[in-house]
């Protein structure tokens, strides 16, 4: 990447000295690389998540849980479908005996992972338009909270029949609200739609905005 960036920087650095060289900046589609192709598989299973902080007002897990199955379901031309299990302890991940007797059919995989959920008041200063006496010209500064969610996801993809894990991750997401009043269940949407989009992209593709220069001499 690093290496990239400066094979980049030394070109404009010619472009921009050679005043019969133009260039052109480019926005084009490139193909994302699939790391679990779902075609190999007949089943999904959405399990329970460990939750590292549970929450009275949101229930945390069943809303995962119920997300997911939608979401993936109107993708995976398989079958999807919800299953209870216990998690107490994130060393479960990685146990493949585990997961191999937790399930006898084979070519089906495994969706689950820890999530952590938190909120909190943020206070902003602001600048307004109104001016003071000693000053007119100075903008006046006013402080406003905001409401801010920040959801800690780490997902993984395991197949059943080996307990090997295929795929983990882990999503950070957060995200400010105006309103200081905003609800949990809206807020956890507007943030698991994040993830989705970036899960999605890893398992079943699509095209990624990329840039690109053109150049002419």
């Amino acid at each position: 990447m690093i290496r990239s960036k400066l094979v980049l920087l030394s070109i404009l650095v010619f472009l921009s000295s050679c005043s019969s060289v133009s260039y052109w900046k480019m926005r084009i589609e490139v193909p994302t690389k699939v790391l679990v192709d779902l075609k190999n598989y007949e089943k999904i299973y959405i399990g329970d998540f460990l939750i590292q902080e549970e929450r009275e007002d949101f229930d945390l897990n069943k809303e995962t849980i119920d997300y997911f199955t939608f979401e993936i379901g109107q993708q995976f031309k398989g079958k999807v479908s919800p299953q209870k299990i216990t998690l107490e302890k994130e060393e479960t991940f990685d146990d493949k005996e585990f997961w191999k007797h937790l399930f006898s059919e084979e070519e089906s995989i495994f969706l689950t992972g820890s999530i952590k959920y938190t909120q909190e008041i943020r206070k902003a200063i602001l600048q307004t338009q109104k001016r003071r006496l000693d000053d007119p010209f100075a903008p006046e500064k006013a402080v406003e909270e905001r409401r801010f969610y920040t959801l800690n996801l780490k997902l993984y993809l395991i197949e059943t029949n080996t307990g090997e894990i295929l795929y983990t991750r882990d999503f950070n997401e957060s995200k400010g609200y105006e309103n200081p009043n905003q609800t949990a269940s809206f807020a956890f949407f507007d943030l698991i739609q994040r993830v989705r989009d970036k899960l999605f992209m890893t398992i079943l593709g699509g095209p990624q905005i990329q840039e690109r220069y053109l150049i002419s001499y």
